[in-house]
């Protein structure tokens, strides 16, 4: 009996104690709360939003509100003079990294989504770019990156996973992005995620970059894969001058299996139409393609900060062979030999005190071919465009119609969205003049453009057109800015080729496009 009395009153007191210890700013958990966030997790957000209005869009319906590759192509786009589509975008980036204290700063995995989608569009649905029609509730996160990264120590890293896959030597997670679109290659052949392993050495003079990634696998148990490796780095030659050197190879045994939807992929798929890359007129029989992509980049000055001077440019060749099995053959035939070079200078002077103070000029040639595949040959540039949608963008000179444009959503349109130019080739370039009216907060910029085609489409002529554009910049605060953009294209004689101009008996209407965008990096 004292021992049940001793128990119950040892219960009490504990009762006792919890309740006197519960309360609003006392909590009995306080101890196992962190009283600070953990730092091991870091949450990045980039936030966009713009209001559009062009005089262009697709005629199918069933692409309204997601368009990728050439104006005039198998995208349907097509000009007006009388319509205008007025529209609004939003994207939302989210981007996570975790670094857990007990690996000591040598494992890291992160894990990147995106959301994006057109005011009004659907909702109650599935399916990403898309999700913002009354009440939402629309299942639209999509996967940008999913990867882990080890450090084993001396400036060696392994990234396994989806990762980012870009033409570049350079650290793709601590590299600010516009340096991705001013050198190297300037992601105009691999600007993209893919997953696969690379592995990468940072020292003080030199980079060097190594990958493997496997862009489609189609059935396990065959070989229809598509696979990329690729080999580059860059050495410091002084405190001004890099140069590098890098090799690419694709290997595709898909047949065009896989890829977006209805179009496949590959040299001889939709997909191509699509892209504004050049669409091989293959036989159905069974192919192989083999492309290597051998090439080197240099660049003096690349953050404008050392003197006034600053360029940066590669040179590109793309080298295969496309070989084919008629029925009752065992063996592969070559069919087409690809041989095609690519060459950019970018260059410029800082005449004032920021970045923002400079007048840029941009080349870029590219060569063409001529006749289709009727001789054996294909003499035109090949990019990661063949692949993917897009898989290369070609987006740092400062055009918006005649090449790419970087602020888009649901929307990546332009005359030239490849740098093989569906095949003809492209000589071109860009001249830009911008001014910090208020240094680091108050930017304005004019500039033009101009390409020629190197080859002549039938009925056609070389001139591709002349582009005008202007933009105005504030800085709301750190990583946080409202713009206004504006751009006009008077199209060449380019076409007046229905091959080249959606098949039609005359020129298309000049395109132009202004829009308004509030962009936000969060962090």
């Amino acid at each position: 009996m004292t021992r049940l009395v001793l128990i119950f009153t040892v219960f009490c007191l504990t009762l006792k104690t919890f309740g006197q210890n519960v309360g609003i700013n006392n909590t009995p958990f306080d101890k196992t709360t962190p009283a600070k966030a953990n730092k091991d997790l870091q949450v990045y957000i980039y936030a966009y939003q713009q209001f559009v209005a062009q005089n262009y869009y697709p005629e199918s319906d069933f692409l309204k509100g997601q368009i990728v590759g050439r104006l005039f192509g198998g995208n349907t786009t097509q000009t007006s003079d009388s319509l205008t589509s007025m529209y609004a975008e939003q994207r939302a980036i989210p981007f996570f990294v975790y670094t857990p204290k007990i690996f000591d700063g040598k494992a890291i995995i992160r894990a990147s989504f995106e959301i994006d989608w057109t005011w009004g569009d659907v909702n109650y649905g599935v399916g990403g770019n898309a999700g913002s029609a009354i009440s939402g509730d629309q299942v639209n996160l999509q996967t940008q990156n999913l990867e882990v990264e080890y450090r084993p120590g001396n400036g060696w890293a392994i990234n396994a996973g989806l990762q980012r896959m870009f033409d570049t030597p350079n650290d793709p997670y601590r590299t600010l992005f516009d340096k991705f679109t001013t050198t190297a290659y300037r992601l105009a052949y691999w600007g993209t995620d893919g997953v696969g392993v690379s592995v990468r050495k940072d020292a003080d003079l030199y980079k060097i970059k190594g990958g493997y990634y496997k862009l489609y696998e189609n059935n396990v148990e065959l070989n229809d894969d598509v696979t990329l490796m690729e080999l580059s780095g860059q050495y410091n030659l002084s405190p001004k001058w890099n140069a590098g050197a890098s090799a690419y190879y694709v290997r595709d045994r898909s047949n065009g299996k896989g890829g977006i939807s209805i179009l496949g992929q590959g040299p001889a798929s939709q997909l191509a139409t699509y892209n504004g890359t050049y669409r091989f007129p293959l036989s159905p029989d069974p192919f192989h393609c083999d492309v290597v992509w051998l090439g080197g980049f240099f660049g003096r000055n690349e953050d404008m900060m050392l003197d006034r001077w600053f360029t940066t440019g590669f040179v590109n060749a793309n080298l295969g062979s496309i070989t084919q099995k008629a029925a009752g053959e065992t063996n592969y035939k070559k069919t087409v030999s690809i041989n095609g070079i690519a060459a950019n200078i970018r260059s410029g002077y800082r005449y004032g005190q920021t970045t923002g103070d400079a007048i840029t000029a941009d080349v870029v040639y590219t060569s063409g071919n001529k006749d289709g595949i009727s001789d054996g040959k294909y003499t035109g540039v090949m990019t990661g465009n063949t692949w993917g949608s897009p898989g290369g963008i070609f987006i740092g000179h400062g055009a918006y119609l005649l090449f790419p444009h970087g602020n888009v959503v649901n929307r990546f349109m332009a005359a030239v969205t490849d740098l093989s130019n569906v095949g003809y080739g492209i000589t071109g370039g860009t001249i830009n003049v911008s001014k910090d009216l208020i240094p680091n907060k108050l930017h304005a910029k004019v500039g033009g453009a101009f390409g020629l085609s190197n080859i002549t489409p039938a009925k056609g002529g070389n001139i591709i057109g002349y582009e005008g554009n202007a933009k105005l910049s504030y800085d709301l605060g750190p990583f946080m800015s409202i713009e206004a953009h504006g751009a006009y294209l008077a199209l060449g004689n380019f076409y007046d080729s229905p091959s080249v101009n959606g098949n039609k008996s005359s020129r298309p209407v000049n395109p132009w496009t202004a829009f308004t965008c509030f962009k936000w990096l969060i962090f």
